[in-house]
């Protein structure tokens, strides 16, 4: 009896500090939105622009003072999370902020659902009612986690398809008489609508170079900023040109055909192992449904004559 009282105790407990909590969270989203300091040095921020207006600006807005509590204080986590954010496409300061914003608003939304849905599943035990609790609340943590996964292979996916074009048109750019610069900004303008992802990195490496930053420097940041090794072995290689002063178009040129060459023994890699890889699709799939069609009209009349024979 002294343990159901405990039980039920705890479950009231975790119940006023979900809905305290929420309403708390709440309450505070709200008074910091109406806040007319922060409205008017956004209305300052964002003069001439519409990033303000739309609707993913709301969401960070009403998402961000959620995050101060749960931002990572180590700086080898926040560096990872900015590779990340890079590597997705996303540039905006207020990215971390957001994201672990949404991560707490969502664990606290699917913590609070459960809770009240549980009330009406008398058959489950507090215990089952705290351990399924702790898994909504880690399977809201891990959403956005995988959301962002995911945008990381979709962009790097994208920009591994666009690079041998790119490459291509690079050699010849650089070869009509272009230089690095001016090479990598037309094969951008070129590849704006067909390849976007790719044309806006190539674009902002131009204008680290316009800029002032140092050639190496800004194809290192490239090469960062994407975390593909094809790109990160042209830069090596780009580098490794401009140092020893030697042609830029030869080295191009050799790169181009290697990479041909790579990407020739790639498909012939994933040709040879497809044999392997249809093996458990016919086993599972076409196999029986080749017996069923070959041996069961077979089977039928074997069936039909023991059945006959026995009833004789």
């Amino acid at each position: 009896m002294t343990s159901l009282l405990s039980e039920r105790a705890l479950l009231i407990g975790i119940i006023a500090l979900a809905v305290f909590l929420f309403a708390g969270g709440l309450l505070f989203m709200l008074s910091w939105a109406a806040d007319p300091v922060r409205r008017r040095l956004e209305a300052v921020e964002s003069a001439g622009t519409q990033a303000s207006h739309s609707w993913t600006a709301v969401i960070a807005n009403a998402v961000q003072p959620f995050a101060r509590y749960v931002m990572p204080t180590s700086g080898k986590e926040r560096g990872s999370m900015q590779d990340k954010f890079a590597k997705a496409g996303i540039q905006s300061p207020r990215a971390m902020p957001v994201f672990y914003g949404v991560k707490t608003v969502l664990a606290l939304v699917l913590l609070t659902t459960w809770i009240l849905a549980s009330n009406m599943l008398p058959r489950l035990s507090t215990q089952q009612v705290v351990v399924y609790a702790a898994l909504v609340a880690f399977i809201g943590l891990t959403i956005p986690n995988f959301v962002l996964n995911r945008m990381v292979e979709r962009r790097q996916r994208a920009i591994r398809n666009a690079f041998p074009d790119a490459l291509d048109l690079l050699v010849v750019c650089v070869e009509s008489g272009l230089g690095l610069a001016a090479g990598l900004q037309r094969v951008a303008g070129e590849l704006e609508v067909s390849h976007p992802e790719l044309a806006g990195e190539l674009e902002r490496v131009t204008a680290e170079m316009q800029a002032g930053m140092e050639r190496d420097l800004a194809l290192r940041n490239l090469a960062t900023r994407t975390g593909l090794e094809d790109i990160r072995s042209l830069v090596g290689l780009l580098v490794q040109t401009m140092r020893f002063g030697t042609s830029v178009a030869d080295a191009l040129r050799v790169y181009a055909e290697e990479f041909r060459d790579k990407r020739m023994q790639n498909a012939e890699e994933l040709a040879a192992k497809l044999g392997t890889k249809m093996i458990f699709p016919m086993v599972l799939c076409f196999f029986p449904s080749f017996f069923l069609v070959a041996i069961g009209p077979a089977v039928i009349k074997l069936v039909q004559a023991f059945g006959n024979g026995a009833t004789h």
